[in-house]
This record gives C-alpha cells, structure tokens and sequence, in this order.
C-alpha cells in the first residue's frame, strides 16, 4: 500500500511538473508574467515567492496550473486556482497583450513538453536497458470458442505456425503482432509461415473483435518457472525455479497460458502438478492459495486460485546506441499514442464502455504495479500516461489546454478574442464536465477496486 502511494505521488508529480513547466518557460521566453506556478489546486499547503512569481503545493494534487497575467482570475477557475495572486501585475506583459503565435505557443507547451518527456525516456531507456520484447510470434494455441463472428479463419492456424505479417506489415514479436491485429487496415491478411496463400479476415472492422482475435491467440512459451515465492503455495508443494510444468490436475501444460487457466479456476484445491526438472519428471501435490480476480478487480477475495510462481519470460532486449535509440525512443512515443488514440476511438465509436475508464485509484494502482516490476517498468508506464495526458489536454474542452486553443483559434479566425464573459462562460462550464467526468471516473474505480 505504501509502494502504491509512493508511486502515485511520484509519477503525478512528475508529470504535472513537466507539463506545467512547459506552460512556464515558454510564458517566460515570450515576456509574459508568470504570477504563479501550482502543483495542484485550491488552498496552497507550500508556498513560497522566487522573483515575480509564487510556488505552490496546493492541497488538491490532480493537475496544476501557470497562472498568468492577463488571463481571467475572477469567477469559478479563479477561486479553484488559489484566488488572486498577491504579486503586482505588469499590464505590459499580459498574456492578452501578446501576439498570437506567442500566445498559441504557449498554450502548446505543455503538451509539447508530455511528448518530448515521453520521447526522452523512452530513448533513455532504449539505450540503457533496452527495449523488452516478447521474441517470437510463434503459436502454440487457438482458443477458437473466444473468437468473434468473422474471425473462424484464424482457427486454422496449427501449434508452431509462426505469423509473419499483420495487414501487410512485418511482425517481429508477440507485442507488434497484437498492436497490428488491433490496430491494423481493412481487411486484415495474416501471411503465416510456409503457407502461399494468407488468412484473409474482411468482416471484422471494429477493435474490440480484434482484440479478441489477439487475446485468442497464446504464444508458444513453455511453462517454465522464473521465479517461487517463499512460504507460497508453489514452495510449499515442491516447487522450484527452473522447473517447466508439463501436467497439472487433469490438464497437459504445454504453455504459461494454459497452466494459468487451470490455477485460476482451482481456487483451494490440491493439483498434482508434474515437472521436468533437469533430466528427470518429478510430481508434487500443490495446494492453491487464493486471491481476489486482480485482472478485473472484481469478485470476492477467494475467487481465483494463487500459486505463488512467475513465468520465465522469453524477452529480449536490444540496445539502441546515438541516434539509434532516438530512433527507437521517437517510435515506442508514436507506438503509445497510437494505442492512446485507439482507445479514445473505440470510446467514440462505442466499441468501449465508459465503465473502462480510470480514475485515480486505478492510475495509483497501475502505477504500484508497475513500480513493483523494476524502475523500468515505471518509467515506462509513465512515458504511456504523459502521451495519455497530452492527447487528453488537446480535447476541445475550455478548462483543457485544447479548450484554450480553440478560443486563440477563434481569435485568429475573427481577428479580436471572444469577449471576456463568454470564456469565462464556457470555462465554467468546461469545469463543471471535467468535475463530472472525475466523480464518474472515481465511482467506477471504486466498483471496480472496493466494492468488489
């Protein structure tokens, strides 16, 4: 619990930093006043003044904000904002004073600044660990009863058929072949290893099916253990690193997804478990713990069965070195977005249901999660949530940098701004749909998370 607050504070404080530092440097490239830079909103906990302008913590933590002269402190946004700065303003450095490029560069930085951070620790990482990638696309299974109407071809595919291309596209792990399912043209031909002619799937167009393509398909991965948890169930039985499962109940095990299922399904239950372990095959009666569905964050606390093992992983990681992992960095940046934007999509189009949407106890969750796998992985998630971020502040909702945006555009399109009293208007309203979303977004991690 305390790793997952840790986290949390730590990758939103992060990246409220870098997208409000944007606002900020660039507001003061372009002789603006800045009369306050915020870590979050409402009544200031921290508060200090450096120069001309205020620093603050304030004591709601779920954004920040770059207050600026010439822009409108009176109203709702004023009062959430921490009420009117007590540094005396410059009227001659007005944001409103500005020429408008300046001012749309401005509005521009935060985002640009979630990018570029994204960009910049995906390249980091790329030459520093590497970058991780399930290495083959080779399948052992196809759950044929979980694919879509439409989508039986794919049934036809046999245990060592190795996918070559998705739509077209190489594919050189199990990561790109999932993204290009999902993600890929009309129609979507599968070119298969040692087959002349490709699987071709023309009727289905909407990426909740694909996904159920991908989901349908398991990898070829041996069920071998990485890893035992002391004092777990799998150490209890016998169990140890190294060990490949090839039997467990009434099940053969010939992959981790396979030895998954029967695990999850014995909640309690004693299994007799056979391993090779070096030359021999040895057999062990395991008794499963049990757990709450962490998948889903639904049902009760024992309704899937716990083992206490980890999957040895076959992953790669390639080094990138110079411009390489710029390169690298620049593509994982593109890769994120594109599954950001995907989802926003599928919103849209109503191939999703709001009830998936996050709030803050899933990002905090997530963000436990992922500091639990190693600072990479961290970092790695953050790089997806500043993208997330970005894109969701270019929405054309006035209180969003995007919503800002549009009103510098009318401003263009009309040659004079929009009267003060009709930003202020919509930016009311702007904030009263943002405080909507947010209570709807916390009642569904709450069903998710607590009353389930």
């Amino acid at each position: 619990m305390l790793l997952t607050l840790a986290a949390f504070v730590f990758v939103l404080g992060v990246l409220i930093f870098v997208h409000e530092a944007g606002h900020f440097l660039v507001a003061k490239a372009t002789g603006v006043q800045v009369l306050r830079f915020s870590l979050g909103f409402g009544k200031p906990l921290v508060q200090f003044k450096w120069g001309e302008t205020e620093y603050v913590i304030a004591m709601l933590p779920f954004g920040g904000y770059v207050k600026m002269a010439g822009l409108e402190e009176e109203g709702m946004m004023g009062q959430v904002e921490g009420g009117t700065s007590t540094v005396s303003v410059d009227p001659a450095r007005a944001f409103d004073r500005k020429p408008l490029p300046s001012r749309i560069a401005v509005i521009l930085a935060g985002v640009t600044m979630n990018f570029l951070f994204a960009w910049f620790v995906y390249s980091g990482l790329a030459a520093t660990v590497g970058t991780a990638e399930l290495n083959s696309t080779q399948i052992d299974t196809v759950m044929a009863s979980e694919l879509p109407a439409g989508a039986g071809a794919v049934a036809t595919l046999k245990r060592g058929d190795r996918i070559l291309t998705v739509a077209g596209d190489s594919v050189h792990s199990w990561d790109q072949l999932r993204y290009a399912l999902i993600m890929g043209r009309s129609p979507l031909t599968i070119g298969i290893s040692g087959r002349a002619v490709p699987l071709v799937l023309d009727s289905v167009p909407r990426a909740e099916d694909r996904a159920k393509i991908a989901d349908a398909l398991v990898p070829a991965y041996p069920a071998k253990l990485a890893a035992v948890t002391a004092g777990g169930a799998g150490d209890q039985g016998g169990l140890r690193p190294g060990d490949v499962v090839v039997h467990a109940g009434k099940d053969s095990i010939s992959n981790w997804t396979q030895l998954q299922r029967v695990i999850r399904a014995n909640p309690r239950r004693t299994l007799d478990v056979t391993v090779q372990r070096g030359d021999s095959i040895r057999t062990f009666a395991v008794t499963l713990g049990a757990q709450r569905d962490t998948a889903t964050g639904k049902g009760p606390a024992d309704s899937v069965g716990l083992a206490g093992v980890v999957w040895e992983t076959p992953i790669t990681r390639e080094r990138f070195s110079g411009l390489g992992a710029v390169r690298e960095g620049w593509q994982q940046t593109t890769h994120a977005l594109g599954v950001v934007f995907g989802s926003l999509k599928m919103l849209v189009t109503h191939q999703a249901s709001l009830r998936d949407l996050g709030g803050p106890i899933a990002i905090g969750k997530m963000s436990g999660d992922a500091a639990r796998s190693g600072f990479s992985t961290l970092l790695e998630w953050m790089c997806l949530l500043s993208v997330n971020l970005a894109l969701l502040n270019l929405l054309p909702i006035p209180i969003l940098d995007g919503g800002q945006l549009v009103f510098l555009i009318a401003e263009g399109i009309r040659r004079r701004p929009l009267s003060i009293e009709l930003r202020l208007r919509l930016t009311q309203v702007g904030f009263i749909f943002i405080v909507a979303l947010m209570l709807f977004v916390v009642g569904n991690d709450v069903l998710r998370y607590v009353i389930h």
